[in-house]
């Protein structure tokens, strides 16, 4: 079989490896299976020990990009250790201060809007900055947003407004790479997925489970679909995807009046007839 997305013996950076669930993780597993090398960065030496059993020994940097010059110490740090050119890097990194408990969204803390923003949006600039230099001139970076910025799901919070931070940062970073390289920038904008990240969100089971019943196949997400999105954009078949957020929900941002759903929410009452009652 032909080698499509041509990935064999290229170099990829992904940031945000939490643990086997997470879209990190499944992208660095399908890149692999590509056939290409790939470079770690995670928070902290605590989570590099604790991701030791499941990296085994692939290249793990540390870099806490809340603290400045961290990202450009790291692409010292990898260029140094010989990973350099990368073709590709994946920012996959949101953080927000739920240990309080949540608020109603007029009640953010300055501190813990500022503290997520920087992690989770402006981490994307500091990476693109310091990590040109050794990005190859085709390169491409992807960041993982949300599927939709207009909802206001009340147990987001103030993340909401951060991935749209994110999504509009892509786009000037994608414009500011294009002066002097071919450089790309684009998000994936995933439904919601079953990860460990997710799970700290205060009742995001039940949305998961109304998502769900959103999409047209009456399916949730896998955490592989996202991740095979990021595949393609990390890789030149998508030369001609610049700036834009590719949208990965299985439809149920185009199925707010899908009958089942109308029925539950109108006559919650009316129990779904049986074939061949």
């Amino acid at each position: 079989m032909s080698d499509f997305l041509n990935f064999a013996g290229k170099t990829f950076l992904v940031f945000g490896v939490a643990n086997r669930r997470s879209v990190a993780w499944i992208t660095v597993r399908e890149l692999e299976a590509q056939g290409a090398k790939v470079v770690l960065s995670v928070r902290s030496e605590a989570r590099r020990a604790s991701l030791a059993a499941l990296v085994g020994d692939r290249p793990v940097f540390v870099c806490d990009v809340e603290q400045e010059g961290a990202v450009q110490r790291l692409a010292g740090e990898i260029q140094a250790a010989g990973h350099a050119p990368l073709q590709g890097l994946v920012h996959s990194i949101a953080f927000a201060n739920y240990r309080n408990g949540f608020r109603p969204f007029l009640e953010t803390g300055r501190a813990d809007f500022l503290q997520a923003t920087a992690i989770s949006a402006f981490s994307l600039v500091e990476i693109a900055r310091a990590f040109r230099p050794i990005l190859a001139r085709h390169g491409s970076i992807v960041t993982i947003g949300i599927s939709s910025l207009q909802v206001t799901p009340d147990n987001y919070g103030y993340m909401g407004p951060i991935k749209a931070a994110l999504e509009s940062a892509s786009r000037f970073v994608a414009k500011s790479l294009s002066a002097d390289s071919e450089i790309r920038c684009n998000v994936v904008g995933a439904g919601p997925l079953k990860t460990s990240a997710s799970a700290g969100i205060p009742g995001y089971a039940e949305s998961y489970l109304y998502a769900e019943k959103l999409t047209f196949r009456k399916r949730n997400l896998a955490t592989e679909e996202v991740a095979n999105t990021v595949l393609f954009l990390l890789s030149e078949r998508s030369s001609g995807i610049n700036g834009a957020t590719l949208v990965v929900d299985a439809g149920l941002g185009s199925n707010f009046f899908d009958h089942e759903l109308i029925r539950l929410a109108m006559r919650p009452e009316m129990k779904p007839k049986l074939h061949g009652a």
